[in-house]
C-alpha cells in the first residue's frame, strides 16, 4: 500500500459550492498520476466530497478509482436498506453525489434541514479539524432527527465524523462509507474480510 498524504489540496467544499476558484482536482490529478507511475493496482481517495470529481479523474488516470459512494449504495442495497439518512459536508450534500447514486439504487434519502448541517458543519470544521472533541449532542440530534423521519441507516458521509463512530458509542445503524471503501480496497487486492465486516452496519 502507497500512503500519499497532502493536506494542501484546497478546500473541496468551497470549490464545490461557488466560494474558491482553487481547483483541487489539479493537484488530485498530479497525485494520481505519481501513484499511477509506483504501478498501483487501484487508487482509494479517503475523502467523500473529493468523489465529486470521480468521473474527471477516472477519465485523468489509467488505474481504477473505486468509488467509495457507489460501494455504499451497493452494500445498502445488499442489506435490503430502503430508506438512509445523509450527514456529510455541505459539499457532499449539495453536489447530490449521494443521492444522485442511491437513487440508481432505488434507496431514499433525507439530509438534514438548516440546522442539522449547520450543526454537522460545526462538528467537522470547528470541533474535529481544530482538534477539539466533537459535540456528541448536536451529532446525536441531528441523526435522530433523520430516523424519527423514516431513515433504517445513517450514513456516515464525511471523513472527519468517520473519528466518531471509532471513539464514541453512537449506538446501531450506521455506516461509515470510510469502511467501505477500506473493505472494498481489501477485496479487490483477493484479500478476504473478517467475518464481522461482512456486514458494515452497525448493530
Amino acid at each position: 500500500m502507497v500512503i500519499y498524504n497532502c493536506p494542501s489540496i484546497p478546500d473541496r467544499t468551497s470549490h464545490i459550492l461557488g466560494k474558491s476558484k482553487n481547483n483541487p482536482v489539479i493537484p488530485m490529478i498530479e497525485i494520481g498520476t505519481k501513484l499511477v507511475s509506483l504501478q498501483v493496482d487501484y487508487i482509494a481517495i479517503p475523502c467523500i466530497t473529493a468523489h465529486f470529481y470521480h468521473s474527471l479523474l477516472s477519465q485523468k488516470l489509467a488505474v481504477p478509482i473505486i468509488n467509495m459512494i457507489q460501494e455504499t449504495a451497493r452494500h445498502l442495497q445488499n442489506n435490503n436498506i430502503e430508506y438512509v439518512g445523509l450527514v456529510a459536508t455541505e459539499g457532499t450534500v449539495f453536489s447530490r453525489i449521494f443521492q444522485e447514486e442511491l437513487k440508481f439504487y432505488k434507496i431514499r434519502v433525507i439530509v438534514p434541514n438548516r440546522q442539522g448541517q449547520d450543526y454537522i458543519n460545526s462538528i467537522i470544521y470547528d470541533n474535529i479539524k481544530a482538534g477539539i472533541k466533537p459535540e456528541l449532542d448536536k451529532f446525536q440530534s441531528v441523526t435522530q432527527e433523520l430516523k424519527k423521519h423514516g431513515a433504517e441507516v445513517i450514513i456516515i458521509g464525511c471523513t472527519e465524523l468517520s473519528l466518531i463512530k471509532r471513539d464514541y458509542p453512537i449506538g446501531a445503524g450506521y455506516i461509515d462509507a470510510m469502511e467501505v471503501l477500506a473493505a472494498q480496497s481489501i477485496l479487490l487486492c483477493d484479500t478476504k474480510l473478517k467475518k464481522e465486516f461482512h456486514c458494515l452496519i452497525s448493530k
